[in-house]
């Protein structure tokens, strides 16, 4: 398996970072119950899912031309697809108030860091001299 396009390892680290704030914001949510760390983790998990829409979309690419390691990028690319999803409908639970996003929103955020965290993983693991390929 070749290693990550620059690019995509650019788009592959907004999701992580963006997924894990929200993570956090529902964190501080839940301790403090200031609706604006609600109005943050809305916010960031929309953005985890525009940058992530276009790991996604690499990595769909990425399956076209068949290599011995096609496996690997199967599972990356399914990982990064239950990220998405589950990060959309982290969204659709944060679209509502504050207070009735607790404690779904919560618990769908900590799964989409999860898997955000996983395929950032399975994904730079490509990009590391000696790493599994």
């Amino acid at each position: 398996m070749r290693p990550l396009h620059p690019i995509h390892a650019m788009l592959l680290a907004f999701p992580l970072a963006l997924f894990v704030g929200a993570l956090l914001s529902d964190i501080a949510y839940a301790r403090s119950y200031h609706v604006q760390w609600a109005n943050f983790a809305s916010w960031l998990i929309v953005g985890g899912l525009v940058m992530g829409a276009f790991a996604v979309l690499w990595a769909l690419v990425e399956l076209f031309p068949h290599t011995p390691h096609r496996g690997r990028a199967v599972i990356y690319f399914v990982v990064l697809l239950a990220m998405w999803v589950l990060g959309f409908f982290n969204a659709l639970v944060h679209a509502r108030d504050a207070w009735g996003a607790m404690p779904q929103g919560l618990y769908l955020s900590a799964a989409t860091a999860l898997l955000a965290a996983i395929a950032a993983w399975m994904g730079y693991s490509r990009t590391l001299p000696g790493g599994v390929t």
